[in-house]
């Protein structure tokens, strides 16, 4: 599944339709049950995993030496856990152990709390959550309702019907939300594009044929670096700075900050005149515990100058890698000194809420899916103290799910509202709020936003603004309209790649553009004018 993402990250899935595949290149039997070591084998193959051909030994007896590879490239992904230590490569593999190994395979996960209808799937479990995917994907059909038949091994044509279908998925994102339900878009690939090569193929084949056979320091030839930077190459031909390609540590990072945890120093920053600047440590991090305080200027990361590079670029030279470190050049009070911060994985408070002088103040770091999921219900605790106005703060914040955007805009507009219009080179599309305001039309709103608004922030901005719902104080956001998708692939690795642009709900650009406040007010090292000028506004 495609997850849609702006700014750095917004939401709504797609499928690819998958090539044909022929499931005896797999090396499964034609009829029969399927053998552990066949069907791991068969799994590996359909999926297109890179195989393991060298590493260390593995941790079982009698695995036939052309099975070593496949046997190896499972147990590295903890796919063959569910044999714990005794993997009988000639056993019989039943459904329940296949699907367990499917999964690790795919890195799909169950929703829910893992309750199960089947009697023979023990609530809670491993097997529950499998069984569940299993389900969802439509790889198996249960025996009866009441009984999924975990126990029963596995046909050759039920795992040749598994193994199509995740297969269909093997090169797509998995849905990194389950308790979304938004609408699913099919798309089919026309043959002309399903069927493109990639340009220089052959030069690029023969180039690759010569390094394996004449190039001298052999050991240099790493084949994964090799493709990663090749892929890397072509991404970056495009010129394009929201589409790139992110290596597995990266990919899982990136997923983790949808999720509202990155990896980092664990701090909350802002561009102050081109300068990142701590706003505050988070409680426990490792930019607390490294003695890193309010108003510190970070000016370089491990040597690279941060000053003038853009807001996001800078926030990701800090980021990185759980365990690695980062040497900052910190400028403070005049003096300036380094300090080296091990970075560590950081949850990120995404919603904050309080009431000030009578005004509800709403402060979003991030779309990510406690906005997603959680500000409604804070708006209505919110709302019941009936505050006399409300300031929506969303000053640097980078953006997220556009799913997300929507749901902010709910609880001002009424139901089915437009919030966003996305323009695809084929479509266009008009997004609508989904559900009831939590918060009365007529309480007075301002929306707070600067130069480090983009992306969903800016959708919900240009949106309160179009239908003069709010009043938008401080200074122009930053101007990312496009939408990018995301591409999960079997390695773990992603695409992040631009399909689109979105426009406020009266049509007005954004990417490049931004967003005009209504209200200008310049920001401040002093004092926080921009809250004062909306806390002025409010009063009248």
């Amino acid at each position: 599944m495609l997850q849609r993402i702006s700014v750095g990250l917004c939401a709504f899935s797609l499928f690819l339709a998958p090539l044909p595949v022929d499931a005896r290149g797999w090396g499964l039997p034609n009829s029969g049950d399927v053998t552990n070591g066949v069907f791991v084998r068969a799994a590996v193959v359909a999926l297109d995993l890179p195989i393991l051909s060298k590493g260390d030994a593995l941790p079982y007896a009698r695995v036939p030496q052309n099975l070593i590879p496949y046997i190896r490239t499972a147990y590295e992904r903890g796919a063959l856990d569910v044999f714990g230590k005794d993997f009988a490569v000639s056993s019989s593999v039943t459904r329940g152990q296949a699907i367990q190994v499917l999964v690790e395979l795919t890195n799909l996960s169950g929703a829910g709390d893992g309750k199960t209808s089947f009697r023979d799937v023990r609530a809670g479990s491993a097997i529950a959550r499998a069984v569940r995917v299993a389900v969802e994907q439509g790889w198996l059909v249960p025996l009866r309702s009441t009984q999924f038949g975990i126990d029963r091994p596995i046909t050759a044509s039920e795992a040749e019907r598994m193994l199509k279908k995740a297969r269909g998925r093997a090169g797509q994102v998995r849905k990194d939300f389950p308790e979304e339900t938004r609408q699913v878009i099919r798309i089919t690939i026309p043959k002309s594009k399903g069927t493109a090569v990639v340009p220089k193929n052959d030069i690029l084949q023969s180039v690759w044929q010569i390094i394996n056979d004449e190039f001298l320091y052999q050991d240099k030839v790493k084949q994964e670096e090799a493709a990663y930077g090749a892929i890397e190459g072509m991404v970056q031909s495009l010129g394009d700075p929201y589409t790139t390609f992110l290596r597995p540590v990266k990919a899982q990072n990136f997923r983790s900050q949808i999720k509202g945890e990155v990896t980092g120093i664990g701090a909350q920053v802002e561009d102050r005149s081109g300068v990142l600047t701590i706003v505050t440590p988070l409680t426990g991090s490792p930019a607390e515990h490294a003695g890193l305080l309010p108003g510190d200027e970070i000016l370089s990361a491990d040597g690279v100058s941060l000053t003038g590079i853009g807001f996001l670029e800078a926030v990701e030279r800090v980021r990185g890698p759980k365990g690695t470190s980062v040497r900052l050049r910190i400028r403070r009070g005049g003096s300036e000194f380094d300090v080296s911060v091990q970075r560590d994985v950081v949850s990120v408070p995404e919603i904050d809420v309080r009431m000030q002088d009578g005004v509800g103040i709403v402060k979003l770091m991030q779309f990510g899916h406690g906005a997603d999921t959680k500000l409604r219900s804070e708006l209505e605790a919110l709302a019941a103290k009936k505050p006399r106005g409300i300031v929506l703060d969303l000053r640097n914040n980078p953006g997220g799910l556009e799913h997300a955007a929507g749901v902010v805009v709910s609880n001002f507009v009424p139901k089915n509202t437009p919030f966003s219009i996305i323009k695809s080179s084929g479509s266009t599309e008009e997004h609508r709020t989904e559900a009831e305001p939590t918060i009365d039309p007529a309480m007075p709103l301002i929306v707070l936003v600067n130069g480090g608004s983009a992306s969903a922030s800016e959708i919900v901005a240009g949106a309160l603004q179009d239908f003069a719902r709010a009043t938008i104080v401080g200074e122009k956001t930053f101007g990312k309209g496009t939408v990018q998708a995301l591409l999960q692939f079997a390695d773990q690795s992603s695409l992040k790649i631009t399909i689109a642009q979105w426009l406020t709900p009266k049509g007005r650009v954004i990417d490049r553009v931004g967003i005009v406040p209504d209200v200008t007010v310049p920001y401040s090292t002093e004092r926080d004018e921009q809250m004062l000028k909306a806390m002025e506004l409010l009063r009248r």
